[in-house]
């Protein structure tokens, strides 16, 4: 029986995106035991998940490389046949060299792959080549599988299901209207105008964090508040995800709410601000549509990742979004 360590330790997107590779290890692999590790309060994305075996987490925020060391006590034990690292730091590329795999895999911008058995080259958008995040993923074990495309996918259990189930009467839109960064979180004062303007036929559910509920109420009583529930931090990850999957419509920023989306095939539109397409972090549903200012600046995009505020000033790259641009897409 093989074995496989999957490490992912990045934010809930990048974890989200990385189970492309569970996917495609399992169809070639149907016997093998698939493992995978994530950083602490990402676990949760992977609970009761049909096709792993265990999932490590990594304690980062107290005693970070003490845990880390352990942690490698750990996966040594294992003695995997092949340890797959998607991340591209010097820790998790410690923890890959030193597993005592028969194989190492890891992407080349990675401090320590001149460690590894194999090293991938990561590409992100060069003007020339343009790869979406699975495809860079999958490039990881493409020697050993093939080049075809396989779509992450999360399993919310039964129970997560039967929860939400309260919810999914009648058509409903869900908004997820945080992020992380600023410059990639679509302005407050936008997601209330598009909501008035919204169908009253529709009921809305705001997701998000329990950090996010305070924007989300702000949001929610500046609308409709009728039609209008703020959910945030009452639901799960997998609660969230299996709410989406029914939907009539999901908006969100470019953020983890549009990987879960991309997860369970739910219909989504992804509001770009500072970040593009481009970048390879796009919606996968069958359904989706991507929002964007129509014009082109030349602050736009101004970073990867996005920042905690406009570094010219204006945000105009949000600013700009029409409302009919989201009212186009709800069905």
């Amino acid at each position: 029986m093989q074995k496989f360590l999957i490490i992912q330790t990045a934010f809930i997107g990048d974890v989200v995106l990385a189970t492309c590779l569970i996917e495609k290890l399992h169809k070639y692999f149907p016997g093998s035991q698939i493992d995978f590790m994530v950083r602490a309060g990402n676990e949760s994305l992977l609970v009761g998940h049909p096709l792993l075996h265990r999932v490590f987490v990594w304690e980062k925020k107290k005693n970070k490389m003490r845990n880390l060391l352990k942690l490698l006590f750990d996966i040594r034990k294992m003695k995997y046949d092949k340890v797959i690292n998607v991340q591209r730091f010097a820790a998790t590329g410690v923890l890959t060299a030193f597993s005592g795999a028969k194989e190492t895999i890891g992407f080349d911008k990675n401090p320590f792959s001149w460690l590894f058995n194999r090293k991938i080259r990561h590409v992100v958008s060069d003007g020339k080549i343009t790869l979406h995040e699975i495809e860079r993923d999958l490039e990881l074990i493409k020697d050993f599988t093939d080049g075809s495309i396989v779509k992450p996918v999360l399993y919310p259990s039964p129970h997560d299901f039967s929860y939400v189930q309260q919810f999914k009467k009648g058509n409903y839109l869900t908004i997820a209207p945080a992020s992380i960064w600023f410059t990639k979180q679509y302005p407050q004062e936008k997601w209330i105008k598009f909501i008035r303007k919204a169908p009253s036929s529709y009921h809305i559910y705001l997701l998000g964090a329990t950090s996010d509920r305070p924007l989300a109420e702000e949001i929610r009583k500046a609308s409709f508040p009728a039609q209008v529930t703020n959910l945030c931090g009452k639901l799960t990850f997998l609660q969230s995800a299996a709410l989406m999957k029914d939907a009539s419509m999901n908006y969100v920023n470019d953020s983890a709410p549009m990987h879960f989306a991309s997860a369970m095939n739910a219909p989504v539109t992804a509001v770009y601000c500072s970040t593009i397409p481009a970048f390879g972090f796009g919606p996968l549903s069958e359904k989706s549509f991507i929002v964007g200012i129509k014009e082109c600046l030349d602050c736009r995009p101004c970073g990867l990742h996005g920042f905690k505020a406009c570094p010219l000033g204006h945000f105009r790259c949000a600013y700009s979004i029409g409302d009919e641009q989201l009212l186009e897409t709800c069905p």
